[in-house]
């Protein structure tokens, strides 16, 4: 077993710890995580370049919690944002340098798997074993792109808190919305997407 095949078993067994289980998700978390960092010049993420480090994740699945892992980036501390698309893509974001690169799975990567583990029936673990073992450009693609950060989005104390002149409660980092000449927060400008507002208050 080489050096970086070593590590990345390391890392997927941090993972599968941290997620519950072993998936075809995790694997591809933990290889995107590794592509990602090494594009973008990061090689220490949880040490001395903690602070140089930015991921967007595009799904809420298994890989965003392998992601997490092996960058240490987390929503808590304002350095895993997700940007739930339904994607498997995550976009890693040396701030630092400011070079970001988008990661996700090949179109062809599935079809792909099954030439790795012929001797393998059962789909769901061929395709387990072939995400451990193809090479990178063969499972991923990668591709440099321009993250368009604000002061609101970066760690640290927030820079602003107003308070919604509709509900009365309180916006953070500069994410509320004037419109009428009035700061609303953003389920009252547009309406909010994951719950509908009743009148009545627990």
């Amino acid at each position: 077993m080489t050096n970086g095949q070593a590590e990345f078993e390391r890392l997927l067994e941090e993972a599968v710890a941290f997620h519950g289980h072993l998936c075809a998700g995790q694997v591809l978390g933990v290889r995107m995580a590794i592509v990602g960092l090494r594009k973008i010049g990061i090689r220490d993420p949880k040490g001395d370049e903690r602070k140089d480090i930015m991921v967007f994740v595009e799904i809420d699945r298994c890989a965003t919690d392998a992601i997490m892992t092996v960058t240490g980036c987390k929503p808590g501390k304002r350095t895993l944002k997700i940007k739930d698309y339904g994607k498997m893509a995550a976009t890693f974001v040396n701030l630092s340098t400011g070079r970001a690169v988008r990661v996700r799975p090949r179109n062809d990567a599935r079809e792909k798997a099954r030439a790795y583990c012929r001797d393998i029936e059962d789909e769901s673990r061929a395709q387990l074993q072939a995400y451990r073992t193809m090479p990178d450009d063969e499972l991923l693609e990668t591709k440099e792109v321009a993250v368009n950060l604000e002061a609101g989005d970066f760690p640290g104390k927030p820079l602003s808190r107003v308070r919604c002149e509709a509900c009365g409660e309180a916006v953070m980092d500069r994410k509320e919305v004037k419109m009428n000449r009035i700061l609303l927060c953003r389920p009252c400008a547009a309406g909010a997407d994951y719950y509908s507002a009743s009148d009545r208050s627990e």
